[in-house]
């Protein structure tokens, strides 16, 4: 028997945090895997223009999902 006010939804306990963190870390690898050399060559060169590092200016591509 369901208390009032209860909808009977999913739990609240953490379960299946084991597999999001695996999903997690899985996508975090491959975003953030060497791109071939033409492109990280392209991306340090308007990272430097912009007077960023190349980490700060692939993290922006990656938040905003275009370049800058």
């Amino acid at each position: 028997m369901t208390s009032i006010g209860h909808n009977g939804g999913p739990p609240l306990e953490d379960e299946g945090t084991a597999w999001r963190g695996w999903v997690w870390r899985r996508a975090h690898k491959k975003a953030w895997k060497t791109p071939p050399r033409e492109i990280a060559l392209r991306r340090l060169a308007r990272a430097e223009e912009l007077g960023m590092s190349y980490k700060e200016y692939t993290l922006e591509i990656l938040e905003r999902g275009k370049f800058l």
